[in-house]
This record gives structure tokens, C-alpha cells and sequence, in this order.
């Protein structure tokens, strides 16, 4: 019994230890909420206002994720999110009046929204961490249907990027921008936010279509995870485009409007005969 409980006082200290250096990652205990403002501010471009995000705030770090109204009447931005307050954000149908990014060239592909998102690896200053200390990833479905087709990518993890860099204190419209390579990994090394507004125009590909014009929901997800691969923060929303996608029955309903069908059939031949 002694040995025993030797034995175990051993693993409990190793087990300890093990979890102090982090090998064990704690599970991310979600905390998402609606129409929000990120830390500290919209720090991309100028003239974009903070709000309308949803956001997750776990383990110290904040991932947010809205959309906005990208081109309006004139083809001008607009602090415009169209939150339905649930995470779900809902656009009409269709293209800009005329411009846009490829839609001058006739692209049915550029949206009248964009998709918004923000990353901080240390919102509460609790953690320390820069953004390269983490890995993510974003989805981006492009299945206007009730399923999803994912384009995923890591967007701080790679060779380089447009994304406006800060921290806690960067004012709004205020973020650095990369101007080179090397310039980009000493911007993801040495700040906790990062920020960028992408149109689904610019992924549009053979595997990953998208045409505005069409009735649809989409699912945009983000993610973040430790040195370990252990998830530490997730958000995700929703954009519904038009009526959204139209829904399909489930397979039971469909087997008994299937068994109605046919009895209907059937009653029509003992008719006839």
C-alpha cells in the first residue's frame, strides 16, 4: 500500500509538472457575445468604426468576427454591420451599382458586404503573448446551401499580409501595415492585434465559388490554438444573403411524403379500376 501510494504521489507530481510547463492544455471555455466592440479599436484603415462584432473572450484571447456593408448606393464603405444580434448578420442579394473589385470586369463574385475580423493574443494583458506565439484558423464556407464547403488558412501564420498590426493602446485607423516579408514577421512578433476586411470576391476560385447574386448562408469561423494544438478561442457568424439557403427536408419527412405519394398513387389505380 505504501509503494502504491508512492507510486501515484509520483504521477500526481508529474502530472502537475506537466501541466505547469503546459503540455496538458486547458479546454476553451467559450464566452461569445453579440454586437460588441473589440480591444481597443478598429485599428484598419480610416474611418471604420468599432462595433457590431461577435465576439469570444477565452483563456485572454479575443477573437472577433462581423460584417459590414462594403458597398452602398455611391459604392462607399459604411459603419453598417447588419447584425441580427445572434451572431448572424443578413444581406440582400446582388452586386454594386457598378465598380468594385472585379465587378467592372463582369465578376458576379463582388459582394455588397464584406467580412470583418480581429485578433488579440492578449486583450486582457494576462497572457503576454504576440500573435505569432499562437496558430488559427479561419473558415470561410462557400456552400450556399445548408452545407458548408471551407476554404481554411491561417491569415497571421504566413509568408505575408495587408492585416493592420497594434496593441491595446493603437488608436482607431491607427494599426501598421507590412512592407515587406520581414517587415510582416516583426509585426506578428511584436504585437497582439491584428485586423483586415476581406470581400469573399477575393478567394472566389473553381473550388470555392461564390456569386453574389444568389440566395444563400454562409458559416465563417475562427479559431485559435497554443504552441500545443489545444484551442484556446473560437467565434463563428453567420451571413444569410437574400431568403438564405433554401431548406431541405429531413430524411424522415422525406420517406413519409415518399409512403403519402404512393398511397395517393395507389388509391388512384383502385379509382380507375
Amino acid at each position: 500500500m505504501i509503494n502504491m501510494l508512492g507510486s501515484l504521489s509520483r504521477i500526481g507530481g508529474i502530472a502537475v509538472a506537466l501541466a505547469a510547463i503546459g503540455v496538458f492544455s486547458a479546454p476553451a471555455h467559450a464566452v461569445v457575445t453579440f454586437d460588441q466592440n473589440v480591444t481597443n479599436n478598429a485599428i484598419f484603415g480610416s474611418g471604420n468604426a468599432n462595433g457590431g462584432f461577435t465576439v469570444d473572450r477565452s483563456n485572454g484571447i479575443e477573437l472577433g468576427l462581423r460584417t459590414k456593408v462594403r458597398f452602398n448606393g455611391s459604392n462607399l464603405p459604411e459603419n453598417t454591420f447588419n447584425s441580427n444580434g445572434d451572431g448572424t448578420y443578413s444581406f440582400a442579394a446582388g452586386q454594386p451599382s457598378g465598380g468594385g473589385f472585379g465587378f467592372a470586369s463582369g465578376s458576379p463574385s463582388t459582394a455588397t458586404w464584406n467580412f470583418e475580423w480581429s485578433i488579440n493574443s492578449d486583450f486582457d494583458s494576462t497572457t503576454g503573448l504576440f500573435l505569432s506565439d499562437l496558430s488559427y484558423e479561419l473558415g470561410i464556407d462557400f456552400d450556399a446551401g445548408v452545407g458548408t464547403n471551407f476554404l481554411t488558412m491561417d491569415p497571421i501564420n504566413q509568408p505575408n499580409g495587408d492585416h493592420s498590426f497594434g496593441n491595446n493602446s493603437t488608436g482607431q485607423g491607427a494599426g501598421s501595415e507590412a512592407t515587406d516579408p520581414a517587415d510582416y514577421v516583426a509585426l506578428t512578433g511584436s504585437n497582439n492585434l491584428a485586423q483586415n476586411s476581406w470581400n469573399m470576391e477575393f478567394f472566389d476560385s473553381g473550388a470555392f465559388p461564390f456569386d453574389a447574386n444568389v440566395d444563400g448562408t454562409y458559416d465563417i469561423y475562427l479559431l485559435a490554438r497554443d504552441e500545443f494544438g489545444g484551442q484556446v478561442s473560437r467565434v463563428d457568424i453567420q451571413v444569410i444573403v437574400g431568403n438564405g439557403a433554401a431548406e431541405v427536408p429531413e430524411p424522415g419527412v422525406l420517406a413519409i411524403l415518399g409512403l403519402g405519394l404512393a398511397g395517393l398513387g395507389a388509391m388512384r389505380r383502385r379509382s380507375r379500376v
